[in-house]
Protein backbone atom coordinates (compact mmCIF):
# COMPACT_ATOMS: atom_id res chain seq x y z
CA UNK A 1 0.00 0.00 0.00
CA UNK A 2 1.60 3.08 -0.93
CA UNK A 3 2.23 5.61 1.63
CA UNK A 4 0.26 8.78 2.10
CA UNK A 5 1.34 12.21 3.14
CA UNK A 6 -0.47 15.40 4.32
CA UNK A 7 2.26 17.54 3.95
CA UNK A 8 1.74 19.88 1.10
CA UNK A 9 3.70 22.98 1.56
CA UNK A 10 2.95 25.15 -1.47
CA UNK A 11 0.97 25.14 -4.45
CA UNK A 12 2.35 27.40 -7.17
CA UNK A 13 0.31 26.73 -10.22
CA UNK A 14 0.76 23.30 -11.90
CA UNK A 15 3.61 22.49 -9.40
CA UNK A 16 3.60 21.41 -5.58
CA UNK A 17 5.79 21.04 -2.83
CA UNK A 18 5.50 18.04 -1.00
CA UNK A 19 7.81 17.89 2.70
CA UNK A 20 8.67 14.60 4.67
CA UNK A 21 8.99 12.48 1.75
CA UNK A 22 11.03 9.15 1.91
CA UNK A 23 12.08 6.63 -0.77
CA UNK A 24 10.70 8.70 -3.56
CA UNK A 25 12.33 8.80 -7.02
CA UNK A 26 12.58 11.31 -9.93
CA UNK A 27 10.17 10.92 -12.48
CA UNK A 28 7.96 8.78 -10.54
CA UNK A 29 4.18 8.55 -10.46
CA UNK A 30 1.47 9.83 -7.60
CA UNK A 31 -2.00 10.75 -7.25
CA UNK A 32 -3.47 13.89 -5.21
CA UNK A 33 -6.89 12.72 -3.27
CA UNK A 34 -8.44 15.86 -2.59
CA UNK A 35 -11.15 16.47 0.42
CA UNK A 36 -14.47 15.56 -2.04
CA UNK A 37 -12.10 11.97 -2.91
CA UNK A 38 -11.86 13.39 -6.78
CA UNK A 39 -7.87 11.80 -7.31
CA UNK A 40 -5.44 13.90 -9.78
CA UNK A 41 -1.94 12.21 -11.43
CA UNK A 42 0.60 13.77 -11.27
CA UNK A 43 4.83 13.36 -10.68
CA UNK A 44 7.52 13.91 -9.21
CA UNK A 45 10.07 16.83 -11.05
CA UNK A 46 12.46 17.19 -8.23
CA UNK A 47 13.88 15.07 -5.42
CA UNK A 48 15.77 17.44 -2.83
CA UNK A 49 16.42 15.76 0.59
CA UNK A 50 13.17 15.31 2.38
CA UNK A 51 10.90 17.45 -0.25
CA UNK A 52 9.72 16.51 -3.62
CA UNK A 53 8.88 19.01 -6.29
CA UNK A 54 5.58 17.48 -7.60
CA UNK A 55 4.01 18.73 -11.41
CA UNK A 56 0.34 17.88 -11.60
CA UNK A 57 -1.13 16.67 -15.07
CA UNK A 58 -4.52 18.58 -14.55
CA UNK A 59 -5.70 22.01 -13.00
CA UNK A 60 -4.18 22.52 -8.83
CA UNK A 61 -7.97 24.47 -8.30
CA UNK A 62 -9.52 23.25 -5.50
CA UNK A 63 -6.47 21.65 -3.61
CA UNK A 64 -6.64 22.08 -0.10
CA UNK A 65 -3.15 22.32 1.84
CA UNK A 66 -4.26 20.84 4.92
CA UNK A 67 -6.64 17.95 3.96
CA UNK A 68 -5.58 16.93 0.46
CA UNK A 69 -3.34 13.84 0.74
CA UNK A 70 -0.51 12.91 -1.68
CA UNK A 71 0.57 9.25 -2.52
CA UNK A 72 3.48 8.17 -4.61
CA UNK A 73 2.93 4.91 -6.74
CA UNK A 74 6.88 3.63 -6.67
CA UNK A 75 6.78 3.92 -10.19
CA UNK A 76 7.61 6.00 -13.45
CA UNK A 77 4.53 6.03 -16.60
CA UNK A 78 3.60 3.21 -18.02
CA UNK A 79 1.52 2.13 -20.73
CA UNK A 80 -0.09 -1.24 -21.69
CA UNK A 81 0.61 -2.61 -25.09
CA UNK A 82 -1.12 -4.92 -27.21
CA UNK A 83 -2.17 -5.42 -30.64
CA UNK A 84 -5.51 -4.41 -30.14
CA UNK A 85 -3.45 -0.99 -29.71
CA UNK A 86 -4.57 -0.92 -33.89
CA UNK A 87 -6.87 0.72 -35.54
CA UNK A 88 -7.27 3.28 -31.66
CA UNK A 89 -7.06 6.50 -31.17
CA UNK A 90 -5.39 7.71 -27.20
CA UNK A 91 -5.22 10.99 -25.56
CA UNK A 92 -1.49 12.09 -24.70
CA UNK A 93 -1.64 9.78 -21.52
CA UNK A 94 -2.74 6.53 -23.70
CA UNK A 95 -6.07 6.35 -22.21
CA UNK A 96 -8.55 5.60 -25.36
CA UNK A 97 -11.12 8.69 -26.33
CA UNK A 98 -12.61 6.87 -29.42
CA UNK A 99 -15.43 5.23 -27.54
CA UNK A 100 -14.21 2.30 -27.71
CA UNK A 101 -13.00 -0.05 -24.73
CA UNK A 102 -9.96 0.07 -22.26
CA UNK A 103 -7.13 -1.79 -23.60
CA UNK A 104 -6.56 -5.21 -21.96
CA UNK A 105 -2.46 -5.02 -22.53
CA UNK A 106 -0.17 -7.60 -22.93
CA UNK A 107 2.75 -5.99 -21.12
CA UNK A 108 3.18 -2.84 -19.37
CA UNK A 109 5.80 -0.74 -20.47
CA UNK A 110 7.78 1.57 -18.87
CA UNK A 111 7.35 4.93 -21.35
CA UNK A 112 10.35 6.63 -21.45
CA UNK A 113 11.98 3.04 -22.46
CA UNK A 114 15.96 2.02 -23.06
CA UNK A 115 18.48 3.30 -25.31
CA UNK A 116 19.39 1.01 -28.57
CA UNK A 117 22.91 -0.16 -27.91
CA UNK A 118 24.34 1.35 -31.18
CA UNK A 119 26.35 -2.06 -31.63
CA UNK A 120 23.01 -3.95 -32.08
CA UNK A 121 22.03 -1.32 -35.05
CA UNK A 122 21.29 -2.76 -38.16
CA UNK A 123 22.10 -0.30 -41.20
CA UNK A 124 19.00 1.23 -43.02
CA UNK A 125 18.96 0.42 -46.42
CA UNK A 126 15.60 -0.87 -47.18
CA UNK A 127 13.11 1.92 -49.61
CA UNK A 128 9.81 3.06 -47.85
CA UNK A 129 7.54 4.26 -50.94
CA UNK A 130 5.54 6.99 -49.27
CA UNK A 131 3.82 7.85 -52.85
CA UNK A 132 5.02 11.73 -53.11
CA UNK A 133 7.36 11.92 -55.53
CA UNK A 134 9.86 14.70 -54.47
CA UNK A 135 10.13 12.51 -51.56
CA UNK A 136 10.83 9.00 -53.28
CA UNK A 137 12.73 10.21 -56.19
CA UNK A 138 14.76 13.25 -54.74
CA UNK A 139 15.04 12.44 -50.91
CA UNK A 140 14.64 8.52 -50.45
CA UNK A 141 13.02 7.49 -47.34
CA UNK A 142 14.57 4.63 -46.06
CA UNK A 143 13.56 1.88 -43.63
CA UNK A 144 14.67 2.68 -39.86
CA UNK A 145 15.65 6.29 -40.98
CA UNK A 146 14.49 9.41 -39.19
CA UNK A 147 13.85 12.21 -41.51
CA UNK A 148 12.15 15.31 -40.63
CA UNK A 149 10.11 18.10 -42.21
CA UNK A 150 10.73 21.53 -41.63
CA UNK A 151 7.64 23.54 -41.52
CA UNK A 152 6.69 27.18 -41.49
CA UNK A 153 3.59 28.40 -39.41
CA UNK A 154 0.44 27.84 -41.70
CA UNK A 155 2.24 25.49 -44.18
CA UNK A 156 -0.09 22.62 -45.04
CA UNK A 157 2.22 20.19 -43.29
CA UNK A 158 -0.61 18.41 -41.69
CA UNK A 159 -2.00 17.36 -45.30
CA UNK A 160 1.43 16.30 -46.24
CA UNK A 161 2.04 14.18 -42.90
CA UNK A 162 -1.75 12.55 -43.40
CA UNK A 163 -1.26 12.04 -47.08
CA UNK A 164 1.85 10.18 -45.86
CA UNK A 165 0.49 8.22 -43.10
CA UNK A 166 -2.08 7.28 -45.23
CA UNK A 167 0.43 5.98 -48.29
CA UNK A 168 3.65 4.72 -46.64
CA UNK A 169 4.75 1.00 -47.16
CA UNK A 170 7.36 -0.96 -47.60
CA UNK A 171 7.70 -2.57 -50.98
CA UNK A 172 8.33 -6.27 -51.64
CA UNK A 173 7.93 -7.52 -48.81
CA UNK A 174 4.53 -9.18 -47.04
CA UNK A 175 5.89 -8.41 -43.36
CA UNK A 176 3.21 -6.22 -41.67
CA UNK A 177 3.53 -2.34 -41.77
CA UNK A 178 1.69 -0.18 -38.98
CA UNK A 179 1.84 3.57 -38.89
CA UNK A 180 1.98 4.96 -35.03
CA UNK A 181 0.70 8.48 -35.31
CA UNK A 182 1.73 11.44 -32.50
CA UNK A 183 0.12 14.46 -32.49
CA UNK A 184 1.42 17.33 -29.92
CA UNK A 185 -0.53 20.62 -29.07
CA UNK A 186 -3.21 20.56 -31.75
CA UNK A 187 -6.43 22.39 -32.20
CA UNK A 188 -9.26 20.11 -31.71
CA UNK A 189 -10.12 21.00 -35.41
CA UNK A 190 -7.05 19.37 -36.71
CA UNK A 191 -7.30 16.54 -34.37
CA UNK A 192 -10.97 16.27 -36.25
CA UNK A 193 -8.98 16.31 -39.87
CA UNK A 194 -6.88 13.33 -38.34
CA UNK A 195 -9.13 11.35 -37.17
CA UNK A 196 -11.46 11.39 -40.23
CA UNK A 197 -8.78 11.46 -42.74
CA UNK A 198 -7.39 8.34 -41.39
CA UNK A 199 -11.00 6.94 -41.22
CA UNK A 200 -12.50 7.77 -44.55
CA UNK A 201 -8.93 6.50 -46.23
CA UNK A 202 -8.91 3.15 -44.23
CA UNK A 203 -5.38 3.95 -43.12
CA UNK A 204 -7.07 4.09 -39.17
CA UNK A 205 -7.13 0.21 -39.56
CA UNK A 206 -2.99 -0.15 -39.59
CA UNK A 207 -2.71 2.92 -37.19
CA UNK A 208 -1.89 3.73 -33.52
CA UNK A 209 -2.91 7.45 -32.63
CA UNK A 210 -2.20 9.59 -29.62
CA UNK A 211 -3.61 13.01 -29.52
CA UNK A 212 -2.34 15.81 -27.49
CA UNK A 213 -4.39 18.94 -27.76
CA UNK A 214 -3.57 22.46 -27.57
CA UNK A 215 -5.26 23.14 -24.21
CA UNK A 216 -3.78 19.76 -22.31
CA UNK A 217 -1.72 20.62 -19.82
CA UNK A 218 2.38 20.79 -20.87
CA UNK A 219 3.62 17.98 -18.60
CA UNK A 220 1.13 15.98 -20.16
CA UNK A 221 2.72 17.01 -23.78
CA UNK A 222 6.33 15.63 -22.29
CA UNK A 223 4.49 12.27 -21.84
CA UNK A 224 2.94 11.82 -25.43
CA UNK A 225 5.70 11.26 -28.30
CA UNK A 226 7.15 8.81 -25.38
CA UNK A 227 3.68 7.19 -25.73
CA UNK A 228 3.55 6.83 -28.92
CA UNK A 229 7.26 5.88 -29.31
CA UNK A 230 6.62 2.90 -26.35
CA UNK A 231 3.98 1.49 -28.65
CA UNK A 232 6.22 1.78 -31.65
CA UNK A 233 8.94 -0.11 -30.31
CA UNK A 234 6.03 -2.93 -28.89
CA UNK A 235 4.81 -4.03 -32.20
CA UNK A 236 8.14 -3.28 -33.84
CA UNK A 237 10.39 -5.75 -31.67
CA UNK A 238 8.00 -7.66 -30.21
CA UNK A 239 5.48 -8.28 -33.20
CA UNK A 240 7.86 -7.94 -36.18
CA UNK A 241 6.50 -5.21 -37.57
CA UNK A 242 7.96 -2.51 -39.92
CA UNK A 243 6.19 0.99 -37.91
CA UNK A 244 6.60 4.88 -39.01
CA UNK A 245 6.22 6.97 -36.37
CA UNK A 246 4.52 10.58 -37.18
CA UNK A 247 5.82 13.14 -35.12
CA UNK A 248 4.15 16.50 -35.17
CA UNK A 249 4.40 19.10 -34.28
CA UNK A 250 7.68 18.37 -32.27
CA UNK A 251 7.71 22.90 -31.71
CA UNK A 252 5.14 22.58 -29.73
CA UNK A 253 6.51 20.20 -27.75
CA UNK A 254 9.89 22.07 -27.06
CA UNK A 255 8.09 24.86 -26.01
CA UNK A 256 6.38 22.75 -23.38
CA UNK A 257 9.60 21.30 -22.50
CA UNK A 258 10.35 25.30 -21.82
CA UNK A 259 7.29 26.14 -19.55
CA UNK A 260 8.25 23.06 -17.29
CA UNK A 261 11.89 24.03 -17.11
CA UNK A 262 10.62 27.57 -16.10
CA UNK A 263 8.46 26.33 -13.71
CA UNK A 264 11.27 24.71 -12.40
CA UNK A 265 13.30 27.93 -11.99
CA UNK A 266 16.07 26.00 -13.91
CA UNK A 267 18.99 28.21 -16.18
CA UNK A 268 17.83 29.18 -19.77
CA UNK A 269 19.33 28.30 -22.61
CA UNK A 270 18.91 29.29 -26.21
CA UNK A 271 15.68 31.31 -26.69
CA UNK A 272 14.63 30.65 -23.03
CA UNK A 273 14.91 26.95 -24.29
CA UNK A 274 16.57 24.31 -21.74
CA UNK A 275 19.91 23.56 -22.32
CA UNK A 276 19.23 19.70 -21.78
CA UNK A 277 17.09 20.25 -25.20
CA UNK A 278 19.76 18.44 -27.23
CA UNK A 279 19.99 15.54 -24.86
CA UNK A 280 16.32 15.00 -24.69
CA UNK A 281 15.27 15.33 -28.01
CA UNK A 282 17.73 13.08 -28.83
CA UNK A 283 15.97 10.24 -26.17
CA UNK A 284 13.07 10.79 -28.49
CA UNK A 285 14.40 10.62 -31.85
CA UNK A 286 17.30 7.60 -31.52
CA UNK A 287 14.37 5.08 -30.37
CA UNK A 288 13.93 4.86 -34.02
CA UNK A 289 15.98 2.55 -36.38
CA UNK A 290 16.46 -1.45 -37.11
CA UNK A 291 17.63 -4.22 -34.52
CA UNK A 292 19.62 -7.10 -35.84
CA UNK A 293 17.68 -10.26 -35.02
CA UNK A 294 14.87 -8.30 -35.76
CA UNK A 295 12.52 -8.36 -38.41
CA UNK A 296 10.80 -5.44 -37.20
CA UNK A 297 11.97 -1.45 -37.10
CA UNK A 298 11.26 2.07 -36.47
CA UNK A 299 11.20 4.75 -38.96
CA UNK A 300 10.87 8.36 -38.29
CA UNK A 301 9.35 11.45 -39.54
CA UNK A 302 9.48 14.31 -37.12
CA UNK A 303 7.56 17.45 -37.96
CA UNK A 304 7.90 20.47 -36.52
CA UNK A 305 7.29 24.44 -37.76
CA UNK A 306 10.15 26.96 -37.35
CA UNK A 307 9.51 29.77 -35.62
CA UNK A 308 9.57 32.57 -38.37
CA UNK A 309 10.76 30.14 -41.07
CA UNK A 310 14.57 30.56 -39.16
CA UNK A 311 16.41 27.35 -39.96
CA UNK A 312 19.02 28.40 -37.47
CA UNK A 313 16.36 28.17 -34.18
CA UNK A 314 17.01 26.02 -31.79
CA UNK A 315 14.66 23.11 -32.64
CA UNK A 316 15.30 22.90 -36.52
CA UNK A 317 19.35 23.32 -35.55
CA UNK A 318 19.25 20.61 -33.04
CA UNK A 319 17.15 18.45 -34.53
CA UNK A 320 19.17 18.77 -37.75
CA UNK A 321 22.24 17.94 -35.93
CA UNK A 322 20.16 14.11 -34.54
CA UNK A 323 18.66 13.33 -37.67
CA UNK A 324 19.13 11.87 -41.07
CA UNK A 325 18.22 14.59 -43.24
CA UNK A 326 15.28 16.80 -43.70
CA UNK A 327 12.40 17.74 -45.89
CA UNK A 328 11.73 21.34 -46.10
CA UNK A 329 8.15 23.06 -47.09
CA UNK A 330 9.06 26.68 -48.37
CA UNK A 331 6.47 29.60 -48.37
CA UNK A 332 7.26 31.20 -51.48
CA UNK A 333 6.25 27.59 -53.68
CA UNK A 334 3.11 27.63 -51.38
CA UNK A 335 2.09 31.14 -52.77
CA UNK A 336 2.63 29.62 -56.24
CA UNK A 337 0.34 26.84 -55.23
CA UNK A 338 2.03 23.96 -55.42
CA UNK A 339 0.70 21.12 -53.29
CA UNK A 340 2.90 19.63 -51.29
CA UNK A 341 5.48 23.21 -51.33
CA UNK A 342 8.80 20.75 -50.94
CA UNK A 343 11.71 22.61 -52.07
CA UNK A 344 14.13 19.71 -53.40
CA UNK A 345 17.59 21.74 -53.61
CA UNK A 346 17.77 22.80 -49.51
CA UNK A 347 16.31 19.32 -48.60
CA UNK A 348 18.30 16.03 -47.87
CA UNK A 349 18.06 12.70 -46.94
CA UNK A 350 21.65 11.35 -45.75
CA UNK A 351 20.93 7.62 -46.42
CA UNK A 352 18.77 8.03 -50.22
CA UNK A 353 22.08 6.29 -51.83
CA UNK A 354 21.40 3.53 -49.53
CA UNK A 355 17.82 2.45 -50.49
CA UNK A 356 17.51 3.65 -54.36
CA UNK A 357 18.93 0.82 -57.45
CA UNK A 358 18.26 -2.09 -58.54
CA UNK A 359 16.31 -4.59 -56.83
CA UNK A 360 15.02 -1.58 -54.48
CA UNK A 361 13.76 1.35 -56.59
CA UNK A 362 15.34 0.98 -60.54
CA UNK A 363 18.68 0.78 -61.50
CA UNK A 364 18.44 4.23 -63.48
CA UNK A 365 17.03 5.99 -60.24
CA UNK A 366 20.65 7.17 -58.89
CA UNK A 367 21.43 9.08 -62.51
CA UNK A 368 18.14 10.48 -62.79
CA UNK A 369 17.90 11.76 -59.11
CA UNK A 370 21.23 13.63 -60.12
CA UNK A 371 20.34 15.32 -63.39
CA UNK A 372 16.91 16.53 -62.01
CA UNK A 373 18.26 18.34 -59.00
CA UNK A 374 21.13 19.85 -61.47
CA UNK A 375 18.93 20.24 -64.53
CA UNK A 376 16.23 22.26 -61.48
CA UNK A 377 18.86 24.10 -60.15
CA UNK A 378 20.00 25.20 -63.21
CA UNK A 379 16.57 25.92 -64.21
CA UNK A 380 15.81 28.28 -61.28
CA UNK A 381 19.43 30.34 -62.16
CA UNK A 382 17.93 30.85 -65.47
CA UNK A 383 14.40 32.30 -64.14
CA UNK A 384 16.22 34.42 -61.75
CA UNK A 385 18.29 36.31 -64.76
CA UNK A 386 15.04 35.92 -66.57
CA UNK A 387 13.38 38.15 -64.06
CA UNK A 388 16.95 40.70 -64.07
CA UNK A 389 18.01 41.04 -67.79
CA UNK A 390 14.45 39.88 -69.20
CA UNK A 391 13.85 36.31 -71.86
CA UNK A 392 15.51 38.45 -74.31
CA UNK A 393 19.03 37.97 -72.68
CA UNK A 394 18.84 33.87 -72.48
CA UNK A 395 20.17 31.70 -74.57
CA UNK A 396 18.13 29.00 -76.41
CA UNK A 397 19.40 26.12 -73.82
CA UNK A 398 19.03 28.80 -70.62
CA UNK A 399 15.14 29.32 -72.01
CA UNK A 400 15.01 25.11 -71.94
CA UNK A 401 16.18 25.22 -68.34
CA UNK A 402 13.53 27.65 -67.33
CA UNK A 403 10.67 25.57 -69.27
CA UNK A 404 12.02 22.57 -67.65
CA UNK A 405 11.72 24.10 -63.57
CA UNK A 406 8.39 25.02 -64.04
CA UNK A 407 7.07 21.75 -65.32
CA UNK A 408 9.06 20.26 -62.62
CA UNK A 409 7.43 22.60 -60.30
CA UNK A 410 4.11 22.52 -61.09
CA UNK A 411 3.80 18.35 -62.54
CA UNK A 412 6.60 16.50 -60.75
CA UNK A 413 6.82 18.48 -56.93
CA UNK A 414 2.89 19.68 -56.99
CA UNK A 415 0.76 16.52 -57.21
CA UNK A 416 -1.84 17.18 -54.16
CA UNK A 417 -2.54 15.28 -51.45
CA UNK A 418 -4.56 12.77 -52.77
CA UNK A 419 -2.37 11.54 -55.31
CA UNK A 420 -0.16 8.16 -54.87
CA UNK A 421 2.47 7.27 -57.44
CA UNK A 422 4.45 4.38 -57.19
CA UNK A 423 8.33 4.78 -57.49
CA UNK A 424 8.11 3.48 -61.45
CA UNK A 425 5.70 6.40 -61.98
CA UNK A 426 7.93 8.75 -60.55
CA UNK A 427 10.65 7.46 -62.39
CA UNK A 428 8.81 7.94 -65.71
CA UNK A 429 7.85 11.09 -64.79
CA UNK A 430 11.58 12.49 -64.38
CA UNK A 431 12.23 11.00 -67.80
CA UNK A 432 9.35 12.71 -69.19
CA UNK A 433 10.27 15.90 -67.82
CA UNK A 434 14.32 15.68 -68.96
CA UNK A 435 13.51 15.01 -72.59
CA UNK A 436 12.22 18.69 -72.46
CA UNK A 437 16.20 19.12 -72.37
CA UNK A 438 18.37 17.89 -75.51
CA UNK A 439 20.46 14.41 -75.01
CA UNK A 440 23.44 15.96 -74.72
CA UNK A 441 22.83 18.26 -71.90
CA UNK A 442 22.21 15.09 -69.88
CA UNK A 443 25.69 14.52 -68.93
CA UNK A 444 24.67 13.00 -65.38
CA UNK A 445 23.33 9.98 -66.94
CA UNK A 446 24.53 6.79 -68.37
CA UNK A 447 24.40 6.59 -71.74
CA UNK A 448 22.85 2.85 -71.55
CA UNK A 449 20.44 4.62 -69.19
CA UNK A 450 20.17 7.42 -72.24
CA UNK A 451 19.11 4.55 -74.23
CA UNK A 452 16.58 2.58 -72.46
CA UNK A 453 14.99 5.57 -71.33
CA UNK A 454 15.37 8.31 -72.83
CA UNK A 455 14.94 7.53 -76.48
CA UNK A 456 11.62 5.14 -75.45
Amino acid sequence: MPKEYRTIQEVAGPLLMVSGVTDVAYDELGEIELVSGERRRCKVLEIDGTNALVQLFESSTGINLENSKVRFLGRSMELGVSEDMLSRVFDGLGRPIDGGPDILPEFRRDINGLPMNPSARSYPQEFIQTGVSAIDGLNTLVRGQKLPIFSGSGLPHAQLAAQIARQAKVRGTSEPFAVVFVAMGITFEESNFFINSFKESGAIDRAVMFINLANDPAVERIATPRMGLTAAEYLAFDKGMHVLVILTDITNYADALREVSAARKEVPGRRGYPGYMYTDLATLYERAGRLEGSNGSITMIPILSMPEDDKTHPIPDLTGYITEGQIILARDLYRKGLQPPIDVLPSLSRLKDKGIGAGKTREDHANTMNQLFAAYSRGKNAKELMTVLGEAALTEIDLLYAKFADQFEAEYVSQGYNTNRDIEETLNLGWKLLRILPRSELKRIKDEYLDQYYDA
